[in-house]
């Protein structure tokens, strides 16, 4: 069962990975030497692999072909782990919106904590079986709305890349883009589709979740579960704590964690994994519904995986893009 808690201890280590990180590049422990900048590196990779170590324990745990109760679980705790940093971002804005002033980290251990007792609990006999209901209008239904969400995100992350020219230009498209998504008749159908993504999502997760999936289903569901709970942080941080709250203008600056920087600001630190993994997943995500329809629609399965792998690649170079132009990369 200690394979099970897997997800939960490196779940609970992200933030100290992280905050490591912070400490290990921070200008007051001193100048930069090569033993702090391989330490630095080693802890970013380690941060960034912790969610992504989700997908792998959810693929040792989706073998049986009767799970248990504990292995339902334990799955599900597994895909759950691949949110963590946008759920941690989550955890660090919406206390303060309604007054409260805790502690992020210990409010965090104690979260998983309970998630990993929850799953230590399950018993080890066959989970039962319910009547199977149909979820293909809940597909077609999520398919319909990510493919009109595709153009809001897909002009979002042009909008990131023209960062590399620089924060004028972005600032330049960026206002050309909110005369149409932020249009009276046009943004609260937005954010009804984009609610409608996180709830559509986590119930078709939750579904498959309980069933044996392929590489290709798992890398679906576990992308799925990081962008409901990315959009939900997202969304929280920019349309109530930056607009109705603080009266901030979500832009350029408030992005990058101006003057201070991602890198540098205890706090924004937590940015830099949420806002990389989010360009990734959500470009892998739409290339594993892309790979889904070609083949539902006969495409040669190695055409569509091959496809897909490109999305994936594509996906990592855009990621790594727009990170570098809100860390301050210049063209």
């Amino acid at each position: 069962k200690l394979t099970g808690l897997s997800p939960a201890a490196a779940a609970m280590a992200y933030p100290f990975l992280r905050e490591a990180f912070h400490v290990a590049v921070s200008p007051s422990a001193g100048a930069l030497s090569a033993v702090r900048i391989a330490g630095a590196a080693i802890l970013l990779v380690l941060a960034f692999a912790m969610p992504l170590s989700g997908l792998v324990f959810a693929c040792r745990l989706t073998r049986a072909t009767q799970p248990s109760e504990w292995d339902m679980r334990a799955r599900r705790l597994a895909y759950a782990s691949i949110a963590a940093p946008p759920l941690f971002v989550f955890l660090g804005v919406a206390p303060g919106l309604v007054g409260l002033s805790i502690s992020d980290v210990a409010v965090w251990i104690a979260l998983w904590a309970a998630a990993g007792l929850y799953v230590w609990s399950g018993r080890d006999v066959t989970a039962p079986e319910h009547p199977a209901r149909s979820i293909a209008p809940w597909r077609v239904a999520h398919g319909v709305s990510a493919a009109l969400i595709a153009c809001f995100v897909l002009f979002h992350l042009a909008n990131h890349l023209s960062g590399l020219e620089g924060p004028n230009t972005h600032a330049a498209i960026m206002k050309a883009g909110r005369t149409v998504y932020r249009a009276p008749l046009i943004e609260p159908v937005l954010v009804i589709l984009l609610l409608f993504q996180i709830t559509s999502g986590v119930r078709l997760a939750w579904r498959w979740s309980s069933q044996r999936a392929d590489t290709y289903r798992i890398f679906q569901i576990g992308s799925g579960a990081y962008l409901a709970a990315f959009l939900l942080a997202h969304m929280n941080s920019a349309l109530i704590s930056a607009r109705a709250v603080h009266k901030i203008d979500s832009n350029w600056a408030w992005a990058a964690g101006l003057p201070t920087g991602l890198i540098h600001d205890a706090w924004n630190i937590r940015l830099l994994p949420h806002y990389a993994l989010g360009a990734f997943f959500v470009l892998g995500h739409l290339a594993s519904g892309l790979r889904a329809v070609l083949i539902a629609h006969g495409v040669n399965s190695a055409v569509a995986n091959r496809i897909w792998a490109a999305g994936l690649g594509a996906g990592a170079l855009i990621s790594a893009a727009i990170i570098g132009g809100l860390c301050g990369v210049r063209l």
